[in-house]
């Protein structure tokens, strides 16, 4: 793992305050969509059920964000509900009997021991099957998440807002499919709607040009806050039957007028049904679930991040292990790292761990005290700074890159995009690897050992087909050789990410690539993303035949 720079808090409390308030911004929609979709086919019936219905979603966007960010040595990752669980928390509902019917208390009770059982993966060391998720995969993931986003949040660009956001499976709540919504959306255009989403998003795009970043008073000013503060004004200012905004386009808090009334909304465990085998077996399913799809936003996150830091996976399934104790005992749904909120985080300019945190605190804030403030809030903003989220996740340029890099790359590249647009994020990355897995036994059958070290005793050595000496190095009798074998392909992977990470600060390497004859994608970029984070580490780096890394790192 490369250590994160050693700042003081309050040195980076500006960047990450702004950054924690973008984030909050992105939050809270999904907070409340994933919510109403994950309650949605549960016995839910009525208006008045509401409040109670969107609460769990808001409590695990909380928990995600302050405790788990406390926990977690994710320097960018942000945690929350997550809508890849939204088919699992529905059928686990209506297998225990229902909403109304103690089917939630149970459910609750459920996440709290999927979330032990997340921690005893931590403890067991589970996370490094992390390791072992192609790039290809990874940047699939990314993509098609935010060309699902795209196309789930055009509707409420333009007013059409009866399906929840943070509803991001292939089937909505409204009866319609990804692709039919927009049909739907061009019958139904709201002109008013419309009008605030062009200016936020015109607001979003010139706040995020360099002249206003370098500009001392108005780069301080985060583009969505004006954005936000902007469509309120204007939506006030609105008036007519196709331009008022109200109801379904405005952002839906619950309010309640008492502490009394807060409670009732609230719905704590049934701890007794902790006996109960189904309850073990949702449990379970939450616990596998919940930690793949974090391991996964972990290692996107951490492609994403420009120092090429390195999350410490174990401890990152401790951290969302806690989180989901807390949020199951508060009556929380499930969470899981989240890409499009770290994705939020990264580019509103966060610098530490800490900005998750103070979006955590944000939601709790403004939840519980000033609830109805947030309900003046047009939808269709939200839905702009959306927008341009998918849009930086499945740039034109990133897929571009990827069919550059060649076919062994963009084909599982797009199944993982495609599987996931027509079904959801897990069932596309299953996809994804099972590609990867079939032209990796096309391409090469042999699987070779790669790395042979020299000097320091504290690290492992493995067999390699012929050793290197070092002669004639300039390097002393201390410094650590790495030397690639003749094969080196994507299944070897996690072993070098994990001699690279293990490796001490101030260390000499050496990498020697002088014996490959075939390097593949997945560890080439491995051994660009250490070569960039070397100088964060004061690891003096040396790359024998680095040529043969050729083009295969992108977005470099």
């Amino acid at each position: 793992m490369t250590p994160q720079k050693k700042d003081g808090f309050f040195s980076n409390l500006k960047f990450d305050t702004a950054s924690g308030l973008v984030v909050f911004f992105v939050a809270l929609p999904l907070c409340l969509g994933i919510s109403l979709a994950s309650t949605s086919y549960s016995g839910i019936d009525g208006i008045e059920d509401f409040a109670g219905i969107v609460i769990p979603g808001l409590i695990a966007g909380i928990v995600g964000g302050i405790i788990v960010g406390t926990f977690s040595g994710s320097k960018y990752g942000v945690s929350g509900p997550a809508a890849g669980l939204i088919t699992i928390i529905t059928a686990a509902i209506i297998e225990f009997g229902g909403f109304h019917a103690g089917g939630f208390e149970k459910f609750a009770l459920a996440v709290a021991l999927g979330g032990v059982i997340q921690f005893l993966f931590g403890l067991i060391k589970a996370g490094f099957v992390a390791y072992y998720i192609p790039f290809s995969v990874i940047k699939g993931m990314l993509a098609g998440i935010g060309i699902t986003i795209f196309l789930k949040e055009l509707p409420h660009f333009f007013g059409y807002d009866k399906d929840p956001e943070g509803d991001l499976a292939f089937a909505q709540v409204d009866g319609h499919n990804t692709f039919s919504e927009l049909g739907y959306m061009v019958d139904n255009i709201h002109v008013g709607a419309t009008i605030v989403a062009i200016v936020s998003i015109i607001i979003l795009i010139v706040w995020g040009m360099k002249f206003i970043k370098s500009n001392k008073v108005l780069g301080m000013i985060p583009g969505p806050l004006l954005a936000i503060l902007v469509s309120v004004g204007l939506a006030a200012l609105l008036v007519g039957p196709d331009l008022l905004i109200g109801g379904e386009h405005l952002v839906q808090v619950p309010t309640p007028k008492s502490f009394v009334e807060f409670k009732g909304m609230l719905h704590f465990p049934n701890f007794g049904a902790i006996s109960d085998p189904a309850v073990w077996r949702v449990a379970v399913v939450i616990a596998l679930v919940a930690s793949i799809e974090s391991l996964l936003c972990v290692e996107a996150t951490d492609k994403m991040d420009p120092d090429k830091g390195r999350t410490p996976m174990n401890r990152e399934l401790r951290a969302q292990g806690i989180g989901n104790v807390i949020s199951g005992l508060l009556g929380g749904l499930p969470i899981t790292q989240v890409i499009v909120r770290s994705t939020a985080n990264l580019n509103a300019g966060a610098k530490t761990k800490w900005s998750a945190v103070i979006h955590g605190v944000f939601l709790l804030v403004f939840i519980v005290a000033i609830p109805g403030v947030l309900n003046m809030i047009p939808r269709a903003t939200l839905a702009a700074i959306l927008l341009l989220i998918g849009w930086k996740l499945a740039s034109p340029q990133s897929i571009k890159q990827m069919v550059k890099a060649g076919w062994t790359q963009f084909v599982p590249f797009f199944v993982v995009i495609v599987v996931m647009l027509l079904t959801d994020l897990l069932k596309g990355v299953g996809a994804g690897l099972l590609v990867s897995g079939i032209i990796l036994l096309i391409q090469n059958m042999k699987i070779s050992s790669f790395v042979k070290k020299k000097g320091e005793g504290d690290y492992a050595t493995t067999s390699i087909t012929k050793s290197f000496d070092g002669e004639g190095s300039k390097h002393d009798e201390n410094t650590i050789y790495l030397v690639l074998s003749a094969h080196a392909n994507f299944l070897n992977k996690a072993n070098i990410m994990k001699t690279l990470d293990e490796i001490e600060d101030g260390k000499d390497v050496v990498i020697d690539l002088s014996r490959s004859v075939d390097i593949d994608y997945d560890v080439a970029e491995a051994i660009r993303d250490f070569k960039i984070s070397a100088d964060d580490r004061e690891i003096t780096l040396e790359i024998m035949s680095e040529e043969k890394l050729g083009g295969a790192s992108l977005g470099h």
